[in-house]
């Protein structure tokens, strides 16, 4: 890989995880209730995701769709329970509780990978994923006492979620299955209205901040991250996501003063901190893959 595609790589995910790392606080902002913000959250996300993908596609559009087959379905079905679950989550328990414990959705994968694909994990992964599950149910023994533990176990659900949509798509990752995400969004929407959304039950600042996040935030940032690894290796990509996880709530702290509980503060620095020295592990590995072969034994 040469220095100017790396640069590239590095510049689309770091403007990526920038213009993601609001979106806690945008769904904290927004006052209307949960299925009227999950309606429009999902809706204008489709909406702008048909736009690229036409622009893209062309004459091809109807096709991207087809192409996506059983396993597209099943990837959409995935998303629309993941969002569900995070935007819940959102609304019961603290955003750094949310973030901190979806950042462990790719050792999740990596379980599930092993699970149900019988891939191998490396030694150093197994060790991430105690470690990360440790860190865990630290996060909920602060919850217990403070009420958040139902948010907590929501985080848990869509961390379960997306980490099984990675290992769905990894089953088809010869096609593109950005559709399947669009349809994910999509299917949403009626399940939103049948549980009481009010489509016009929201103010002027909220039309704001749901226009902001559903229009650009969101659409924009995961396009971005979509396309990143055709010009980073997938474990930098996932490194620089983690920034994501600090950056997020450090935006709800300074707008709305929510302070993370010590036990979460303390979670947080552990999975993180192993998160992203697995991900260096995971790139070390990559770039010198017969370094243990040279090893004298």
């Amino acid at each position: 890989m040469d220095h100017s595609t790396h640069l590239k790589g590095l510049s689309l995910t770091f403007l990526a995880v920038l213009i993601l790392s609001p979106d806690a606080l945008l769904v904290r902002l927004i006052h209307c209730d949960v299925w009227t913000l999950l309606f429009w959250r999902c809706l204008l996300t489709s909406i702008m995701q048909s736009l690229f993908l036409a622009l893209f596609y062309r004459r091809q559009f109807l096709q991207s769709f087809r192409n996506i087959g059983r396993t597209g379905l099943l990837s959409a079905a995935v998303v629309a329970i993941g969002g569900l679950f995070f935007v819940n989550s959102l609304k019961q328990t603290a955003a750094a509780n949310t973030l901190i414990i979806l950042a462990a959705a790719p050792l999740f994968s990596s379980l599930l990978s092993w699970f149900f694909l019988r891939e191998k994990i490396a030694r150093h992964t197994w060790v991430a994923i105690f470690i990360c599950f440790g860190g865990i149910l630290l996060i909920f023994s602060g919850s217990l006492s403070s009420g958040l533990l139902l948010g907590d176990l929501l985080a848990l659900g869509a961390t379960f979620m997306w980490a099984s949509n990675i290992v769905i798509l990894r089953s088809g990752k010869s096609i593109n299955m950005v559709p399947a995400n669009l349809l994910g969004n999509l299917l949403v929407v009626p399940a939103a209205l049948l549980a009481g959304a009010q489509p016009m039950a929201f103010s002027g600042s909220d039309m704001f901040y749901l226009v902001l996040l559903g229009g650009v935030v969101l659409p924009v940032s995961f396009t971005m991250i979509t396309v990143s690894p055709r010009y980073l290796p997938a474990p930098e990509v996932s490194l620089i996501l983690l920034t994501e996880t600090i950056v997020g709530p450090i935006w709800v702290w300074l707008a709305l003063n929510e302070v993370p509980l010590t036990t979460t503060l303390l979670a947080g620095l552990l999975i993180v901190g192993t998160l992203a020295l697995h991900t260096l592990a995971s790139l070390w590995n990559m770039r010198h893959p017969h370094a243990l072969e040279q090893i004298p034994g």
